[in-house]
């Protein structure tokens, strides 16, 4: 692993990523409109148009601003055009992706009208996406990925197979000074003491259990015991999972054997170094997968038992799984099939081998199948309602 060398882009703050992006952000919903405008005008740009309005306060509006702005900063894209109906919000957004060094511009709405924010953010978008296509990419370690880890619609071969092959790598990853997260805080209950005895020191022990304990007062708040057809949902229990204490200790197979938590962060929130992290996130694969490219992350590692067909437009996710059926059957949306772990025909050593030489062919620009099949899955968190 640590010699291991993939082809990626060299960013003006000196991180790694694996696509060359030119996004257009709308601040707003009221401007997904005009940012779609501007894609049609400019190709080998990507609108990432969303469902999330304004009023938004306290950690909500937070979130909101890591979001985005973590978004745009994500290595894996080259350079961004933000549109919002005003100025103040649009710039704070601006501002912040700015400090990556990367090429950003904004455009406000009010007092100029669509038509001419079209045109304007359109002529910059051309001239992003000119200068962004000459990118060349070079040779960089296979350490320096950050990867984040999520699985989704488990079942009992998720947690005998697939999970475990992402285990194995994220301990050769992290072993070899890479950087990677996990999280899933609602799917970790019945397993919430295996991951605290994970933690490689006490404080990141504390801050886990105190994001766990809110999450679990947070269902007491809600007068409700039952997380029926929730946790576990109905595909899980169809796959064999009856209870989410099963759910959770499948889960937990990708942290790993050796590899300790050096920390905690928030949804969005950004590593401050290497090793792996626990982020606090929704079980939701589309919020939780686009929570992680907001941190950073340029790559996502994705076992799925009974098949999911999440994709993320700028974190690529990489689907596995060692379910025969699902293979079979869903083969379009499967990247690495790791089922004969459970045949005998394979060992986790070899399988993780299989995943890390995976990880390097979509590094070096191989679609994952959720990117060939056009899966652009962008999901905003939304903590509490609007003022």
């Amino acid at each position: 692993m640590a010699s291991r060398k993939i082809w990626a882009y060299r960013r003006e703050n000196g991180r790694v990523g694996i696509r060359n992006y030119v996004v257009i952000l709308p601040v707003d919903d009221i401007s997904n409109a005009a940012c779609e405008a501007v894609a049609h005008n400019i190709q080998g740009t990507l609108a990432l148009p969303h469902a999330y309005g304004r009023l938004q306060f306290g950690e909500d509006l937070e979130l909101f601003f890591r979001t985005m702005i973590g978004t745009g900063s994500n290595p894996n894209v080259a350079a961004a055009v933000v549109i919002g109906i005003e100025d103040g919000w649009t710039r704070r957004i601006v501002d912040g992706i700015g400090k990556t060094g990367k090429p950003v511009a904004g455009f406000a709405i009010e007092g100029k009208g669509q038509i001419r924010t079209v045109a304007e953010a359109s002529y910059r978008a051309k001239e992003f996406v000119q200068w962004a296509t000459e990118l060349q990419r070079a040779e960089c370690d296979f350490s320096e990925l950050y990867i984040s880890v999520k699985c989704g619609e488990s079942d009992t071969t998720t947690g005998l197979a697939s999970c475990p092959t992402v285990g194995n790598v994220i301990d050769k990853h992290c072993a070899s000074n890479g950087t990677a997260s996990f999280g899933e805080t609602t799917e970790l209950t019945g397993a919430e003491h295996i991951v605290a005895a994970k933690a490689a020191n006490d404080q990141a022990r504390k801050q886990f259990m105190v994001v766990f304990d809110d999450y679990q007062q947070l269902v007491m708040n809600q007068k409700t015991d039952d997380l029926s057809e929730s946790q576990p949902t109905k595909g899980n229990i169809a796959g064999g999972l009856t209870t989410i204490e099963e759910k959770a200790l499948g889960n937990v197979e990708k942290l790993g054997k050796k590899t300790k938590f050096v920390g905690c962060l928030k949804p969005a929130e950004a590593p401050t170094g290497r090793g792996l992290w626990f982020m606090d996130t929704s079980s939701a694969a589309a919020e939780a997968v686009t929570l992680w490219a907001a941190s950073g992350a340029v790559v996502h590692l994705f076992p799925t038992g009974q098949g999911n067909v999440i994709g993320n437009p700028i974190e690529p996710v990489i689907k596995l799984s060692g379910n025969p059926k699902t293979v079979k059957a869903m083969a379009e949306h499967i990247d690495l099939d790791v089922s004969s772990i459970l045949q005998g025909e394979m060992t986790l050593d070899q399988a993780g081998d299989a995943l890390v030489d995976m990880i390097v062919r979509t590094a070096n620009g191989r679609f994952t199948a959720a990117e060939a099949l056009g899966h652009k899955e962008f999901v905003l968190t939304k903590l509490y309602r609007s003022a």
